[in-house]
């Protein structure tokens, strides 16, 4: 009896994680052309910026980041995923620092924006605005802007491009 239940378990277990799981969808899979690891330069290649390991867990449902700041001293994690319930894409960000953002947005004319509020140091509303654009070089532009003003000015925060780490 005890075998039977075993072997019922796995039978059920496996159509549970077919390959067509629950994040499946083609929009699940809309900031996949973000996984992998990544060394971030400016955008002529003269200055590195950093590394960032993104990685698909969970079945693939949530994709977790991992930076480091090129001086070793900055470093940050992040968790990204689809909600159907939204229809948006959604990113918590944690960093050693005392950071934080919560993100939500989409993937829209071929580049994943999110954005967010927070308060700054003053304690003012500021919109962060993050938008990755796959290259056709195989880099991936990560501009980051945000506004206290309601969106009338935007002051870049940073602006990185990622080149693919040799496997």
């Amino acid at each position: 009896m005890r075998i039977l239940t075993i072997i019922v378990g796995l039978l059920f277990s496996q159509s549970l994680f077919s390959a067509e799981g629950p994040c499946s969808s083609k929009e699940h899979r809309q900031f996949d052309f973000w996984l992998g690891k990544w060394t971030a330069y400016s955008e002529d290649g003269t200055t590195k910026y950093g590394t960032n390991q993104l990685i698909s867990m969970m079945g693939g449902c949530v994709m977790q980041e991992n930076w480091q700041s090129g001086n070793g001293q900055y470093g940050g994690t992040s968790y990204n995923f689809y909600s159907t319930a939204t229809g948006k894409w959604h990113q918590t960000w944690v960093d050693n620092a005392g950071g934080h953002l919560f993100l939500e947005g989409e993937f829209k004319r071929g580049a994943m924006r999110l954005e967010g509020n927070r308060k700054d140091q003053e304690g003012r509303k500021v919109l962060d605005r993050i938008t990755w654009t796959p290259q056709e070089d195989g880099r991936v532009r990560q501009h980051w802007q945000m506004t206290n003003d309601g969106g009338k000015t935007w002051q870049v925060l940073f602006d990185g491009y990622y080149k693919r780490d040799p496997e």
